[in-house]
């Protein structure tokens, strides 16, 4: 394992693990962005590249490409090494068999694993369960990518097969592989029988539970899903997440569908942002999960009336988490699945008709209540509290306008309707209206603006030329002879008016000098506490020395 751990390192450098989360800038030796742990305007997440580590002041923590990933995606070291292992091209090699020392979830993941490659084993190209998947539209690559397997039509095929190979009777029930018969205690049977599986995977790709699409007709139970594990949590897992993380990231949204059908087939027309419930409602679990990745989300729930109460519950969940949520129109009768099947550039079609969810069921309630008054009633009861649980006020305002030109009522009246709780819809105030840059100002570089901003505006005054002079002083470089832009003025807060007096000079350049100071005191903290990591006496004496000086410069001010 440790010769794998090395390869890992040989071939990733932090820069590369950390880019695809972090905006990072360049800043001295190192690279700096906006912390990826918490929310934050000013940068105090820095990479150094020489020493492959990164450090968060925000967050006061840090560490290697194997600690960020942990931190990022939720996962273990084990985890950590498997995503980090696939970028970089690295084949894993695990120990097979039993290990009585090793830990208790090792061996539920082992167990799973090897129960994943017995169904697949058990998979036959020319039996019943291969051809219900081709039938369905899967191709021999997509079944062979998504490793779907056979449960075969046995009571205790997989229990003997994973009993040879070492676990036990007791590892098997807590994995959810193997159920005790109610009538006869102490004895086991398999859980899964005459099923295509379906292997459900954590974010980091391993197996921790099993969906199973019965192939008896008579099976009232046509999907049966994993109970609740150690590993398996359904209010934590999304189906697909671990394959659809990346293209949720890059395209900058997730479609959410409702089973394994839906999902893979999206994925193999090129909808690989598709993630998937399990049986389950969505959680705030699941769309912090979904967070990490991307702030929209996109229905695409079947139109039947089910459908829709999912679609109602699970938008509401996700815009009260500051999501914006559109949803997908589906041909009433028909699933993403069907359409993926038949007609590909149909559902394409579909996405980019997507509307918000509050239009959305404006449209489907439109269509399905002619009566006016029942209209009302069912905007009030179904939209009205997605409205109310916008956390933007400004949004919840513009839906109220839409709502009220739909109902032909005033905005007045659809914000009385508006759910009280704790997001209370009220009229808009006015204002004044601020930019937002994509890359928010440092309090140094607001400073900055400041200074410059007041020395163009007065350049005949001596408070100008000598906050000029300071400027060069404090930051070692002449100041900017173009004004700054409008709109980095608008950000920093400059408002024109009477001339600057000699005190708000002085307080403006003593704030000015301390921002860069503690910008300097940050940075030689960051570079003494990874010298200390990597234990060079020289390097640490010299920047405990530094921390001191400017330690003392920033007490004078």
């Amino acid at each position: 394992m440790s010769d794998t751990v090395q390869q890992v390192k040989d071939k990733l450098s932090i820069t590369d693990v950390v880019a695809p989360y972090v905006k990072l800038t360049k800043s001295g030796r190192y690279l700096k962005g906006l912390s990826p742990f918490t929310k934050e305007k000013t940068p105090s997440f820095f990479v150094n590249p020489e020493r492959n580590s990164y450090y968060c002041f925000s967050t006061s923590q840090g560490g290697d490409i194997f600690t960020f990933i942990e931190k990022m995606e939720g996962v273990d070291f084990k985890g950590a090494l498997k995503i980090l292992a696939e970028k970089a091209g690295v084949e894993l090699v695990y120990a097979q068999g039993g290990g009585g020392d090793k830990g208790k979830l090792d061996r539920l993941r082992e167990a799973m694993a090897r129960a994943e490659q017995k169904y697949a084993s058990h998979l036959d190209p020319k039996g019943a369960a291969y051809e219900y998947a081709r039938k369905r539209g899967l191709t021999e690559e997509t079944i062979k990518d998504w490793n779907l397997g056979y449960a075969p039509d046995a009571w205790r095929t997989l229990l003997e097969e994973l009993t040879t190979a070492g676990f036990s009777t007791k590892e098997m029930e807590a994995a959810g592989l193997i159920k005790e018969a109610d009538e006869k205690r102490g004895t086991f049977y398999d859980r899964f029988r005459n099923r295509l599986m379906f292997p459900i995977k954590d974010i980091a790709g391993r197996t921790v539970a099993f969906t199973g699409r019965s192939l008896d007709p008579n099976d009232q139970a046509k999907y049966l899903n994993s109970p609740e594990t150690d590993l398996y949590k359904k209010s934590e897992i999304l189906f697909g997440m671990d394959k659809a993380k990346d293209a949720i990231r890059q395209r900058g949204f997730a479609i959410l569908v409702e089973g394994q059908f839906d999902l893979i087939l999206l994925h193999q027309i090129g909808f690989t942002n598709t993630i998937a419930l399990s049986g389950t409602a969505l959680t705030d679990r699941h769309i912090s999960l979904i967070k990490r990745y991307a702030d929209n989300l996109m229905l695409a729930l079947d139109a039947d009336r089910a459908g829709l109460a999912a679609s109602a519950k699970s938008a509401h969940a996700a815009l009260s988490a500051g999501m914006r949520v559109k949803a997908v129109r589906l041909p009433l009768g028909k699933d993403p699945a069907d359409i993926a099947n038949e007609d590909p550039k149909e559902f394409t079609k579909l996405v980019k008709d997507a509307e918000s969810i509050v239009e959305f069921f404006l449209s489907v309630l439109a269509a399905t209540e002619p009566d006016s008054h029942k209209l009302v009633i069912a905007v009030e009861r179904t939209i009205l509290p997605l409205v109310a649980a916008i956390p933007s006020a400004l949004e919840r305002e513009h839906f109220v306008g839409v709502i009220s030109r739909a109902l032909g009522t005033t905005p007045d009246a659809v914000r009385a309707g508006l759910p009280k709780g704790d997001r209370k819809a009220s009229s808009p105030t006015v204002q004044k209206p601020a930019f937002q840059p994509s890359t928010p100002m440092t309090p140094r570089e607001q400073r900055a603006t400041l200074v410059h901003a007041v020395v163009q505006s007065y350049p005949d005054l001596a408070i100008a030329k000598r906050l000029t002079n300071e400027y060069s002083r404090i930051t070692g470089a002449a100041l900017p002879e173009e004004a700054p832009p409008e709109r980095a003025l608008f950000e920093a807060g400059l408002a024109f008016g009477e001339s600057p007096r000699e005190t708000d000079a002085d307080d403006l350049l003593r704030a000015f000098e301390r921002d860069v100071l503690t910008e300097r005191l940050n940075d030689a903290t960051m570079r003494l506490r990874l010298a200390e990591a990597a234990k060079n006496a020289d390097e640490i004496a010299e920047l405990t020395k530094t921390c001191k000086e400017l330690s003392i410069s920033l007490a004078s001010l």
